[in-house]
């Protein structure tokens, strides 16, 4: 059913999404869903009931999908360049109501809005304009085969692509896949996390005029009821999912089974190695920013990336961890809306008592404290904020040290030798991040080439820029984003042509 009217939404004086809270914007219109279902959008910091959006269930995916097809072989032909200025024009409009989207954001998903929401919206904005203005490096190759042929490749779109996005960084992962499947030629079926659905629609309310119908689609709902349709259909050429590990194995039976690509960025259990001399004195201050960033605390430790083992040297064991433990102290928890507030809540309840039993757990085998405390149940609890956990006196073979908490918590291990910390670093089957700290080039050197990682920083601890290729190893993942290449190798195919002459 077509939306005719919309009103003016509200929530706690931020301006919500108006027509997107149908929930499926479909061949160019915003539309219910065809079964009639919404979700309840909840402020995970105050419990309270911000909005109800569209569920779609696979009527509306077949809906979606059938667009996203029909349109499909007129925007492949599209010049990369004007496909590209279409996805500029995008990232400039997100830029003008950049404050607005911050406010949604923070609301939905209790990122805090100084330290975590307002710097994604930037972020989102950054990869859309660049993906713009790369694409049209979507170039083959000439082969030299030998006298009498003429041999070349090009690059071709695969045709629809199903993106399904999480909800700890919904509008960046959102932009990734946007770039890169519509720069490509590719369209897009885009599935929002049901917790998190309302800045990406108010984005796609943003982009409602831009593309041609059919090109750009997004749906609202269940992972059951709308993300696995969507991953099974047999109209998606490519799925590029975001998310838990547990689900992505889902997602690639589903993909393979019908010899469909893939894209999988899963979980992690990243270390963060820090060497003797990253503890002197005039850079202490630095590398525990380093520690306390890479961790991602100012995102409640939701982050796939978080660098939540932490491995120190022995020999400034005592001057890392004292520091440590005042900075994440100096942390303010609190309403994500809040301006002074460092940290907000975790997503929803399920997360927060996973996380909690985490704490509890470790506590109870014996972990020494550091910083933090077991927070109440989430019946009690006026919000879902629990505050910055850092654990020692355990080691790599403990659960909270080998599996993804997902929320604020790390643990802290010494060590002596570096051939010790490297395989207590790869003793894990995920590999999407790592974090080294030295001032030594050369032990960076041996630790990057050693580590079983797909994205390593050293000496930095902040999120991706576009032009990064970022993707996991091992069980982290199955192909790469945010840079061209990725974008390339990952969103089409090559076909090859020769002529003989």
């Amino acid at each position: 059913m077509k939306v005719n009217q919309t009103l003016s939404t509200t929530y706690s004086g931020i301006k919500l999404p108006t027509a997107g809270l149908a929930g499926n914007f479909i061949n160019g219109e915003w539309c219910k869903p065809v079964g009639g279902k919404t979700l309840a959008v909840v402020n995970p910091c105050r419990l309270d009931h911000i909005a109800d959006v569209g569920a779609a269930d696979a009527r509306d995916i077949d809906l979606a999908v059938a667009a996203a097809k029909a349109a499909f072989p007129k925007w492949r032909r599209k010049a990369a360049r004007e496909r590209g200025a279409l996805l500029i024009e995008f990232g400039n409009r997100i830029t003008a109501n950049a404050d607005e989207i911050a406010k949604i954001l923070a609301a939905e998903t209790g990122n805090a809005l100084r330290t975590q929401s307002r710097p994604e919206v930037a972020s989102t904005a950054e990869v859309l304009r660049y993906y713009g203005g790369v694409i049209a490096e979507q170039k083959g190759e000439t082969l030299p085969l030998g006298p009498g042929l003429f041999s070349y490749t090009t690059r071709e779109p695969f045709g629809v692509v199903g993106a399904i996005i999480p909800w700890n960084s919904p509008l960046v992962l959102a932009a990734v896949k946007i770039g890169m499947s519509l720069g490509t030629g590719n369209t897009l079926v885009l599935k929002p996390a049901e917790d998190a659905p309302l800045a990406v629609i108010r984005i796609a309310e943003l982009a409602a005029d831009l593309f041609p119908a059919g090109v750009f689609n997004v749906v609202t709902g269940e992972g059951l009821e709308a993300g696995a349709p969507l991953s099974q259909h047999a109209d998606v050429a490519k799925v590029s999912f975001t998310g838990s590990h547990e689900v992505g194995q889902k997602v690639a039976h589903a993909v393979a089974d019908r010899i469909g690509h893939l894209t999988l960025e899963l979980g992690g259990k990243s270390p963060c190695i820090v060497y003797a001399d990253a503890g002197v004195d005039a850079q202490l201050d630095t590398t525990v920013n380093n520690i306390i960033a890479a961790m991602r605390f100012a995102r409640q430790g939701q982050s796939c990336t978080a660098g939540s083992r932490l491995f120190v040297h022995r020999s400034i064991w005592d001057k890392v961890m004292p520091k440590l433990v005042q900075k994440v102290n100096a942390l303010k928890v609190g309403d994500a809306l809040d301006e002074t507030t460092d940290i907000g809540a975790v997503i929803n309840a399920e997360r927060y008592n996973a996380v909690c039993g985490f704490i509890k757990e470790a506590m109870d085998a014996g972990a020494k404290v550091e910083v933090g405390a077991l927070p109440p149940p989430a019946g009690e609890a006026k919000g879902y904020f629990p505050t910055p956990v850092i654990f020692s006196g355990v080691d790599n073979s403990w659960r909270i040290a080998r599996e993804e908490v997902f929320g604020p918590v790390l643990v802290a291990i010494p060590w002596d030798e570096e051939s010790e910390v490297l395989a207590m670093a790869n003793d894990t089957h995920y590999g999407l991040a790592a974090y080294v700290f030295t001032n030594d080039i050369n032990a960076a050197m041996r630790a990057t080439e050693q580590l079983d990682a797909g994205w390593i920083q050293v000496n930095r601890a902040g999120g991706q820029i576009p032009g990064m290729s970022y993707g996991g190893a091992k069980q982290s993942g199955i192909g790469a984003e945010y840079s061209i290449e990725g974008a390339l190798e990952s969103y089409t195919s090559r076909k090859s042509v020769t002529f003989g002459i």
